[in-house]
This record gives structure tokens, C-alpha cells and sequence, in this order.
């Protein structure tokens, strides 16, 4: 079945860079987009990221965009996504999850990991 496992999450300064995992199994990578998107606390699911698994095409929020940076490992069926000059206002569960589309919304998600950025 199809799986995603986010990891790399943790607690980082302002300013640290953290580098999260997502770990995809159960379907063909390279046939779809995989999304990162976040949840901050009392806050709604934001789109933070999107990669095209097959060509690499990467689209980012305006938020994260210049500090954010999206890879993938086609030999690991594996993406990647960079995080640097973290700030408080990123703190959240963070999600992959795939979609069959650019922007046609999502149909398989992770658990989430949690990045907490504290002073």
C-alpha cells in the first residue's frame, strides 16, 4: 500500500537549518507530485512545497521560498526537503504527501514530524 515517513524533525534555534525526510513506498515514484505541507499550532494546513518526483519541478510557498529547498533520491524513492534560517514562525507538523497532479490536491499522507524552532 502506499506509505510515506516523514523524519528529521526536532528542536532548532532561530536561524538553525533542519533537513526533513520523506520516505515513499507502495507506488511508482516519479509518476507523481509530493507536497510538503505544515500545520503550526491552532493554525490550519498550509502548503509549504511542492516537487514533481519525475522531472524535479519545484513550486514553494512565498513564505519559505529563498530558505526552503526541495530534492529527491529516485534510487531511495525518497524526497528531501532543506530547511534553513528557521524562524518561530515555522513551527509546525510537517506532512509530505502525494498528489496525483500539480494543484489537484492530495490523496496519501504521512504521520508528520514536528519541527519546534525555540530560543
Amino acid at each position: 500500500q502506499v506509505q510515506l515517513v516523514e523524519s528529521g524533525g526536532g528542536l532548532v534555534q532561530p536561524g538553525g537549518s533542519l533537513r526533513l525526510s520523506c520516505a515513499t513506498s507502495g507506488f511508482t515514484f516519479g509518476s507523481f507530485w509530493v507536497y510538503w505541507v505544515r500545520q503550526a499550532p491552532g493554525k490550519g494546513l498550509e502548503w509549504v512545497s511542492a516537487i514533481n518526483t519525475g522531472s524535479g519541478t519545484t513550486y514553494y510557498a512565498d513564505s519559505v521560498k529563498g530558505r526552503f529547498t526541495n530534492s529527491r533520491d529516485n534510487t531511495k524513492n525518497s524526497l528531501y526537503m532543506q530547511m534553513n534560517s528557521l524562524n518561530f514562525e515555522d513551527t509546525a507538523l510537517y506532512y509530505c504527501a502525494r498528489g496525483p497532479g500539480y494543484n489537484r490536491g492530495y490523496d496519501y499522507w504521512g504521520l508528520g514530524t514536528q519541527v519546534t524552532v525555540s530560543s
